[in-house]
């Protein structure tokens, strides 16, 4: 056996173990949930699957609700490109300037992170509860009573609402995305561009925002998919409702499957979910392709 092949042998065989966890646990069950969006099926356990062909595409094409959770989707990306990608930029800049108590800084804003969605979620449920939750207490108490709305009952203003508390959660997160580029660039640019007469504001724009493009490209994608596909806290807080008005295309996947018992129809929103985020990823990287 040559050494090229010995090589090629040993990468296979180290390869085999992760290939195997990916075809069992993430290729297999995306086959079947396409098979099975071909077909009738309840979900119950030797209940017969009819075959409908592309019967439940059409449904959800058709339906409303569908193009409601996708405008719902569109929500969280806007608000992922206008308010949670400046506010992580910031929070970086922070955590990576030399100033007083940064450690303080760092941990206090990853703490969102790491504490369970659904338990964020209730948790501003109870904040954002119109009759005795904390923020509409704190609008009466100092004279707004006119803004001391129903937060999660109101259609559209529900929506918006979980979205703000997703930028809340995952601001720090995508601090360390930035943080990491900011921390790659190197110094000696800095140093040059202040001999040269540059000012803190012209440095930002000029250097460390062009050099950031992987950064923001790796957030795009992230936040891009990432919205497509949010559950949780949309579903612990709002469950989609009230009368669907905040369904996202993942809670209205549950609701379809699992309340009303149409696996078919389901696992076509499930497929239209990962078609979607697909064309979405190769796009944004081609768009924010950059030559070396």
């Amino acid at each position: 056996m040559g050494k090229k092949t010995g090589r090629l042998v040993w990468s296979i065989l180290f390869l085999v173990p992760a290939l195997t966890l990916f075809c069992v646990f993430l290729l297999n069950p995306i086959i079947q949930a396409v098979i099975m969006s071909f077909y009738k099926w309840k979900g119950i356990a030797g209940a017969p699957m009819t075959f409908v062909g592309i019967n439940n595409y059409i449904s959800v094409m058709k339906s409303g609700t569908f193009w409601l959770s996708l405008r719902n989707s569109l929500f969280f990306m806007i608000g992922g490109f206008v308010v949670l990608m400046p506010l992580a930029f910031v929070l970086a800049y922070i955590v990576t300037s030399k100033i007083k108590g940064v450690r303080f800084f760092k941990t206090a804003y990853y703490i969102p992170v790491m504490l369970p969605v659904t338990a964020v979620g209730l948790m501003w449920v109870y904040i954002l509860q119109p009759n005795w939750g904390l923020l509409n207490t704190v609008l009466k108490s100092v004279g707004l009573e006119q803004l001391a709305i129903n937060w999660l009952g109101t259609q559209t203003v529900n929506v918006i609402s979980v979205v703000l508390v997703n930028e809340w959660i995952f601001a720090g997160f995508n601090m360390l995305i930035f943080a990491a580029g900011l921390i790659a660039i190197p110094s000696e640019i800095y140093e040059s561009a202040i001999i040269d007469g540059a000012n803190k504001g012209q440095s930002l724009r000029y250097i460390t925002i062009p050099m950031m493009k992987e950064s923001f490209k790796i957030f795009a994608v992230l936040c891009v998919t990432g919205c497509l596909k949010t559950f949780d806290l949309m579903f612990s807080m709002t469950g989609g409702g009230p009368n669907h008005s905040s369904e996202v295309p993942a809670t209205l996947l549950y609701n379809e499957a699992f309340s009303s018992k149409n696996f078919g129809k389901g696992n076509a929103i499930g497929v239209v979910i990962l078609i979607l985020g697909l064309a979405l990823s190769i796009g944004l990287n081609k768009a924010m392709k950059s030559e070396d």
